[in-house]
């Protein structure tokens, strides 16, 4: 996830400040079990294992490429204590040195190792189109066709001569990948074109706005290796591009409902386009899945003048999810608008006599979970509501088990949301494998959505968020629930009622391949307070940066917490957990660098997170930071993590000036330079997020996203002011673009 932190934007991203105003629990107000901490862990996590599963975000090898197992044997009776975890033959090793900490405008891997570009912003994916000329010139109509921009979340659909899913293809395939957002001084010749400012601002170059239409949303591009170097082909008829002019389904409880009527569609059944498309995921039938992030401040909605025309319901909901700005790139303020209302679309105020004269519910389109077909240009995408609306970070895939439900585990990308999952009504039947969009039908329109609780003991809860069930009712005095679509519509409402944990910016979810147990980043929060710590967002002080020593407090270094849902079953409605890994600089006092941490590995906000298939047990950890900043530029590390309660429990003491205040928590086992090395170093002013993997491990793809956003709109003329010029150097703009990462040896990328 990307924080918009460019000057001239006319609003202030949610990501930042956060719009969850309830009392939800700090773990210290929950009444703790009283069972220690060694039965704890002894509650069905033993059987975690026989579950072996997908992780998210990769694919060929990654996660939508993996074995259907058969189901898992009943859980034998749990004993006192978790039973180790049996040693393979060979332990796993990390095989690389350590790349040092950096503020270069390079990317830098370890000796033995290449990093090339592969795909860069405005790179042609269609006969005929021309170069990129990188200097804001380029024809707009033409952007439909290009790399859009801000690479994040992607995964590699591994492909046969045949042109079919082969999960095992080592050198050839379809690269998804989404582009969360836009840089936009680099995409025009002297950045957007405003004019007034304020509610009064409005944009008046049309052709710019068609750029950034089509620059955000999702590419899927072929690419091979012919010996050694990987390339994408140009002219594949694989090569799409789904963008925020895109048609799509609604499917599942909201579809076909009142909440998603437009002008656009009257009868709620479609609407056009996705973005701020962040992390991701995929299905075990071969499709990949695009997440809606932070959608919110693209829509106009000044409130002052549209709450009048607005029912208490409507205020809340908008209130709740943060639609209440100018517009963070003005779209809705083109004139004249077109007959579609490409422009006014972005509009979510009253302005007509019903919802099908306006796009008074254009918000309400988006938020949610799309589903893409690679394999099929053609097909059109569906957004699958019965997942729930908030800022999908992503929707990592569970364990596959033939027979049993399917389960995608997502997180709310925002101080002090929430974790989610859900899990499927249908059992999964290996036949659906290839099913396309049909197969999305049957799994991923009805189900259960639940959103996590983490209790101060180590023990977890996953509440339903259904009509009727944990205070969700058309009773509730906060917010009176109408019917099954209100609820997921409203999924961070009914997340409230219920009594979810408020997290540390739940961002990127990932399941390790050899027990099963979950992973989940918690980037940052600056509204954490010493007052409000709780045992799984246990931090609280101040991380003084650079020379000013300028303060930042709460938990600006994140941390990433794991859970076993209990019985190794991912449908089961408890579970355990721990902090895996704390971020901190290695300087920092023990309070804070909990996880021990030294110069070869200490990090800060940790955001995108994925397990290689090729080497089962291999972490990959991404960081998406302005925090350490003053120290080294954004990376990646590789880890190899253990399991939940492999540590031990801990009480540490946070510090605010005067006052100290202790906050128990369970804490894993420090990991080591053998356990977690910093493997890559990006470019200023980027952040390292999207990986994927080649069917056989030997290829890592790893985008690298806005380098130099930064740069300063008044710097537009002088390219020796840009922050970055990178990947193309000299005086060029700097642009997002995918790395392929090899061994030089051909060897298992890690190991």
């Amino acid at each position: 996830m990307t924080a918009n932190t460019r000057t001239d934007d006319p609003s202030v991203d949610l990501d930042d400040i956060g719009t969850n105003p309830t009392s939800n629990p700090s773990f210290t107000d929950l009444i703790a079990s009283r069972l220690s901490r060694r039965r704890l862990f002894g509650l069905g996590v033993g059987t975690a294992g026989t579950a072996l599963l997908q992780a998210c975000g990769g694919g060929g090898g990654g996660s939508a490429g993996f074995p259907v197992l058969p189901p898992a044997p009943a859980p034998a009776p749990a004993p006192p204590a978790p039973a180790p975890a049996p040693s393979p033959a060979t332990p796993m090793k990390l095989g690389f040195n350590a790349v040092a900490k950096s503020l270069a405008d390079v990317v830098t891997v370890p000796a033995g190792y290449t990093a090339s570009v592969l795909y860069r912003l405005g790179d042609p994916i269609a006969a005929g189109v021309a170069a990129y000329k990188n200097d804001g010139t380029d024809d707009a109509t033409t952007y439909d066709r290009r790399a859009g921009d801000h690479h994040d979340g992607m995964t590699f659909f591994g492909m046969s001569a045949s042109n079919k899913w082969d999960a095992a293809s080592a050198s050839r395939g379809l690269l998804a990948m989404n582009h969360e957002a836009i840089t936009p001084l680099f995409l025009h010749p002297t950045g957007q074109t405003i004019t007034g400012s304020g509610n009064a601002a409005v944009r008046t170059v049309a052709d710019e706005v068609l750029r950034e239409f089509y620059l955000h949303g999702v590419s899927v591009v072929e690419v091979s290796k012919n010996g050694s170097a990987w390339s994408y082909k140009q002219d594949s008829s694989f090569n799409r591009r789904v963008h925020t002019l895109t048609e799509m389904q609604f499917s599942g409880p909201a579809a076909k409902t009142d909440y998603l009527k437009t002008k656009y569609s009257t009868d709620g059944s479609k609407t056009r386009g996705t973005l701020n498309n962040c992390a991701n995921g995929t299905t075990p039938w071969g499709t990949y899945l695009t997440c809606e992030e932070n959608w919110a401040g693209y829509f106009r909605r000044i409130a002052a003048t549209d709450n009048p025309s607005r029912s208490a319901k409507e205020i809340a909901s908008f209130t709740r999810y943060g639609v209440a700005s100018t517009g963070r790139e003005l779209w809705a303020t083109v004139t004249p608008d077109t007959a579609d209302s490409i422009y006014g679309r972005w509009n979510t105020q009253v302005v007509g006599a019903t919802a099908s004269d306006d796009f008074r519910n254009g918000s309400n389109t988006y938020g949610w979970v799309v589903e893409i077909d690679p394999f099929n240009p053609s097909s059109t995408p569906k957004k699958r509501t019965a997942l729930g609306r908030f800022g999908h970070e992503g929707a990592c895939l569970g364990p596959v088990l033939a027979g049993k439900p399917l389960v995608w585990y997502m997180g709310d990308d925002s101080q002090n949301e929430y974790l989610y999952k859900f899990v499927s009504t249908k059992a999964w039947d290996a036949a659906d494998v290839g099913g396309g969009m049909a197969a999305g039908d049957k799994y991923m329109d009805d189900g259960k959505l639940y959103v996590a609780r983490f209790n101060a003991d180590g023990t977890g809860n996953w509440l339903e968020l259904s009509l009727g069930v944990n205070g969700i009712t058309s009773g509730n005095a906060a917010y009176a629930f109408a019917d099954a679509a209100d609820v997921v519509v409203n999924a961070r409402l009914a997340a409230d009622v219920a009594g979810a944990t408020k997290m540390d910016r739940p961002e990127w979810t990932a399941v390790n391949p050899k027990n099963g147990e979950v992973y989940l980043t918690l980037t940052n929060n600056a509204a954490r307070t010493i007052a409000n710590t709780d045992a799984a967002n246990p931090r609280y002080y101040n991380d003084p940066k650079g020379a000013a020593q300028t303060a930042q407090k709460g938990n600006p270094n994140g941390h990433v917490i794991r859970f076993a849902d209990a019985g190794g079953n991912p449908a089961a409605t408890t579970f355990t957990w721990d902090v895996y890994l704390f971020g901190a600089r290695s300087t920092a006092s023990a309070d804070i660098n909990l996880s021990n941490l030294v110069a070869d590995n200490d990090f800060s906000s940790p955001d995108g997170m994925w397990f290689s298939q090729a080497a089962p047990g291999l972490l990959w950890l991404e960081t998406d930071d302005g925090k350490y900043t003053d120290v080294t530029n954004c990376m990646l590390l590789g880890a190899l993590p253990g399991q939940v309660g492999d540590g031990a429990a801990k009480t540490i003491t946070n510090v605010d000036g005067a006052t100290t205040a202790t906050q128990a928590t369970f804490v894993g086992k420090a990991p080591g330079t053998d356990g977690l090395r910093r493997f890559l170093v990006g470019p200023v002013d980027c952040e390292i997020t999207g990986i994927a993997e080649s069917g056989d491990g030997r290829a890592l793809f790893v985008n690298i996203q806005h380098p130099g956003e930064n740069t300063a709109k008044a710097d537009i003329a002088d390219p020796s002011k840009y922050l970055s010029h990178w990947p193309q150097g000299g005086t060029a703009r700097p642009r997002s673009a995918t790395l392929v990462i090899t061994k030089d040896d051909g060897g298992l990328i890690g190991l």
